[in-house]
């Protein structure tokens, strides 16, 4: 008797040496996550493999769906479990065979991760053939482009039997490549670079620069829902928001119109890097595109790293907007990042924009407002959302205390209630 199980399959983890238990391991920490909506019965390595149960023994591709977006999954595959029994075996490839849909060719490719199985590979494949085109005569069998493969893989005192394998997302399992913090707009990069450093291993803590109070908290809302969209990938613990209007009024009074976006740009990694440093971060993301717009010259990144004490990764620095755009839609936050909302990218830019910043210029500006006052202010009064996505996050010492709940003026409507329902936050203070 067969049941089906998701046999989840990985590539890079593989190549891992004697710390690869630790990879796996984490990776079934994040699929236990991932998937506490499932009912699933165990999560457990096998040779080769993370191996997915569910209650029933009924595993679909809805759940196959919901695995494939967590980094470190390569490919996804809902398969027949049954015992080393050829007829067995044979008669789960006569069912995975007969829910591929339409084909006219198929071969069968046997696989062996357990040596204590008498059968030889060409034996297997012989076996499941013969039965195969016994039980589907219309059909030929093909062994360099067929329509269909079923594949037969005998791995420690089981044969896993199916034909379709979903791609997953690769990379690496969160929680294995260290803690980095990312500059987290609401609009398409950032989010896009944050995922993609997750999809590295990563833990991403993000920082959200609001307009408030000289715009509205409508960003701050988008920027949560972007990280509810990253939720399957389990890339994020805490999202922080810096409300920024003020001392951005601050800076466009005190240096010369063309360099406001330098300026702000400049106490913004001064901030996320004091957060960094609390978090216990190694390196800020951005969303950075070379030469996308006028802040994202050489000349311009080379001014405002310069700030910089640690690593600034820019995943995205060498893409379009059409390449980002399309990745948005892949991880889902493409219609959210969509919605128009004025935040700070929008608050006091300037007419003429500097391109080609000039480092002497840049120091003056710099020093024409008390900038070390107002990173400890902003630093002081940061504000945090945390989210249960991210089994390996861990609050810093630092930052505990939640200055202010996020949109405190909205706690009493409907949006407020439901955003609580659905990222299970509760109102500690």
């Amino acid at each position: 008797m067969s049941d089906r199980v998701c046999l989840v399959h990985y590539h890079e983890i593989g190549l891992k040496g004697k710390n690869r238990s630790t990879f796996e391991n984490q990776l079934v920490s994040n699929l236990n996550r991932a998937l506490r909506g499932y009912p699933v019965e165990r999560i457990s390595r096998i040779s080769g493999h993370i191996l997915v149960e569910v209650e029933g023994g009924e595993a679909n591709d809805e759940l196959a769906h919901a695995i494939s977006r967590v980094p470190g999954v390569a490919r996804v595959s809902v398969a027949y479990r049954c015992g080393l029994d050829e007829a067995e075996y044979s008669q789960a490839a006569v069912r995975a065979l007969a829910e591929a849909g339409d084909f006219a060719t198929f071969k069968v490719h046997a696989r062996r991760s357990s040596t204590a199985y008498e059968k030889h590979t060409l034996e297997m494949n012989h076996i499941v053939g013969e039965v195969l085109c016994a039980a589907f005569p219309d059909k030929k069998v093909e062994m360099h482009h067929p329509d269909v493969t079923v594949i037969v893989h005998a791995v420690q005192g089981n044969a896993f039997v199916y034909t379709d394998t979903g791609p997953g997302v690769g990379g690496l399992p969160v929680g294995t490549a260290g803690k980095v913090v990312s500059l987290f707009s609401s609009g398409f990069d950032s989010p896009v670079a944050t995922w993609m450093v997750g999809r590295r291993g990563a833990i991403t803590v993000p920082v959200h620069f609001s307009g408030r109070p000289m715009t509205s908290d409508t960003s701050e809302w988008l920027a949560q829902d972007l990280v509810g969209a990253l939720a399957p990938s389990g890339v994020v613990g805490r999202l922080y928001v810096v409300p920024f209007g003020e001392r951005q009024r601050e800076i466009s009074l005190a240096v010369p119109q063309s360099l406001r976006v330098i300026m702000y740009r400049r106490v913004m990694f001064a901030v996320s890097q004091e957060i960094a440093r609390a978090e216990g971060a190694l390196a800020l993301v951005t969303g950075e595109s070379l030469g996308q717009v006028a802040s994202q010259t050489l000349e311009n990144i080379a001014a405002v790293d310069e700030i910089a004490t640690m690593p600034v990764l820019r995943p995205l620095i060498g893409s379009d907007k059409q390449e980002i755009m399309r990745r948005a839609q892949e991880i889902g936050t493409y219609d959210i990042s969509c919605q128009d909302a004025p935040d700070c990218c929008t608050l006091f830019m300037p007419r003429k924009p500097e391109t080609h910043a000039r480092i002497r210029e840049v120091h003056e500006a710099w020093e024409s407002f008390d900038h070390e006052a107002m990173i400890a202010d902003l630093v002081e009064n940061v504000e945090y959302l945390d989210f249960d996505q991210c089994p390996s996050y861990k609050p810093p010492r630092r930052l505990r205390a939640r200055h202010r709940e996020l949109a405190p003026a909205i706690e009493d409507n409907d949006r407020w209630r439901a955003f609580v329902r659905r990222t299970g936050e509760q109102d500690q203070d």
